[in-house]
This record gives C-alpha cells, structure tokens and sequence, in this order.
C-alpha cells in the first residue's frame, strides 16, 4: 500500500520564507529513517504557489485554461509530500506521527492519502499488464 504524505502550505511556506536549518536536518533525519526502513519512495518540498501554473478544464472535453499563481487559500495549498510503501493503514499512521512539524512552530499539517493502486481501478488483466510493464521500466529508468 502506497500513501502520500501531504504537507499543508503556511502563510510562510507560500511567502517563499525556507524552513530553518534546525527543520531541515530533523526532515532529512526522519527521511533517513524511512529509507532505513524500507518504506520511502520520495519526497520534496514545492516552491510557493506564486511560482505554480494550474491546468483546468472548465468544460467537459473543452479545451484546457493555464492559470499561473499564485493561488489563493493558502489552507487548501500544498507545500511538499512524502511518498512511502506500507502494509497496513495503521503502519502509514505511525510514520505520519513520526513526522516533525513540517514548518515549526505549531503551524504544521499533514494530511494523508493512500494511493491508487491498479487493482484498485480496473480487473481487465490487459491493462494491469500494460501498467505492470509501464511501472517496471519506471523502476529500470530511475536505477540508470
């Protein structure tokens, strides 16, 4: 099972103002230790919205709009992600809890999702094959 670790953006964190040294060593500790573990599949901070573009789609099968930031409710933006692989809910829970506070001083917020999974989407076994196939030369791709 794949989760996401979503970071919540902050009023600084979407000012462009960079997390301190001291928060930047505990996050790299902490993503030791879920490569440690086995569990880490990646993970990044996003610059602030004013620097996002967004893609929307205002009708259906209409053509896309870009829309460049930044963007308002900061509540709602992301600023970084961490992707692990688990067994269970309860063990993506524990290593959310893990997690320092993502911005210092109390403002941190992380919300997470699990992923996706094919099975999850389809039973046509040609397109599990097909994805099977896409994420194996993913996997090769990101060894070379």
């Amino acid at each position: 099972m794949r989760f996401m670790m979503i970071v919540k953006a902050t009023t600084d964190s979407e000012a462009g103002v960079l997390p301190s040294q001291e928060l930047i060593d505990a996050m790299q500790k902490y993503h030791e230790e879920l490569l440690k573990a086995g569990v880490l599949l990646g993970g990044d901070g996003l610059q602030p919205s004013s620097k996002g573009i967004r893609i929307s789609y205002p009708e259906p099968g209409g053509k896309a709009k870009v829309i460049d930031g930044p963007f308002t409710e900061t509540k709602e933006m992301i600023a970084g992600y961490t992707l692990i692989e688990v067994t269970s809910r309860e063990e993506a829970i524990e290593w959310a809890m893990r997690m320092p506070d993502p911005h210092g001083f109390g403002q941190g917020e992380i919300e997470l999702r699990q992923v996706f999974e094919a099975e999850d989407l389809t039973d046509n076994e040609e397109l599990l094959e097909k994805e099977a196939a896409l994420l194996k030369r993913l996997q090769e791709q990101n060894k070379a």
